[in-house]
């Protein structure tokens, strides 16, 4: 009695039951959900609108074949817009993934940037008001340098009408939804604009107003 005493007092305390959850994600990761429900995008993203209120699509980057192998994403996207004035810009690139039971999962920029050489000097996460969503949607932020560039990424994860920015809260929700859904899709965003003459402000200004308003089309686009 006394070890279950114990085992059931971990489990009420907040770190016990993250710990917990965390291992069930990895495991229904592992596994999988034998009857799990399967999902499909309300639109493709490259039906994503190429205008955004004054944000204009100005190009398009296919992603290279050796990438796409390396990812495993089921869809992706991305591309750059401006603003109408053409005097800011924002990189965005979006990956939906249908399941993640079979070990397949969205590759956290925390571990993808320093592989490629960028270094963090910030990381955090920022909240904000966005159209159609009524609560402030939350975004990791992180400043990098590589060489003499520096740049904001803003990123995220997100399911129908839910962003999470928190790699472990990811794990968490997968868990909740294989549960209660039977599914366990979802798709990883990255906005990333510039930093010139150290107007850092600037750039997450840019950043922020993008996501704002694209994102209720972004969540159209997302399995209901």
């Amino acid at each position: 009695m006394g070890g279950e005493g114990s085992l059931f007092g971990f489990l009420r305390r907040p770190m016990g039951l993250t710990v917990t959850l965390l291992l069930a994600a990895q495991s229904v990761a592992y596994y999988g959900l034998p009857k799990e429900r399967p999902v499909n995008l309300a639109q493709p993203l490259s039906s994503m609108p190429q205008e955004f209120g004054s944000w204009r699509m100005i190009r398009e980057i296919p992603l290279e074949s050796r990438v796409l192998e390396v990812l495993k994403a089921d869809d992706t996207i991305e591309r750059v817009y401006a603003d109408a004035a053409g005097n800011r810009w924002v990189s965005f690139y979006m990956a939906f993934f249908k399941s993640q039971t079979t070990g397949v999962s969205p590759h956290s920029p925390k571990n993808c940037l320093p592989g490629a050489g960028w270094v963090a000097s910030r990381a955090d996460s920022i909240s904000f008001p966005a159209p159609g969503f009524d609560h402030p949607v939350s975004v990791n932020r992180y400043v990098v340098s590589k060489g003499d560039a520096r740049s904001l990424v803003l990123y995220w994860y997100q399911s129908y009408n839910r962003t999470v920015p928190n790699e472990y809260w990811a794990k968490i929700w997968l868990v909740v939804d294989a549960i209660r859904h039977r599914r366990s899709d979802t798709s990883i965003l990255r906005v990333t604009v510039p930093i010139t003459d150290g107007r850092e402000q600037e750039a997450e200004r840019a950043a922020v107003e993008f996501i704002q308003a694209s994102l209720k089309s972004i969540n159209d686009m997302l399995p209901k």
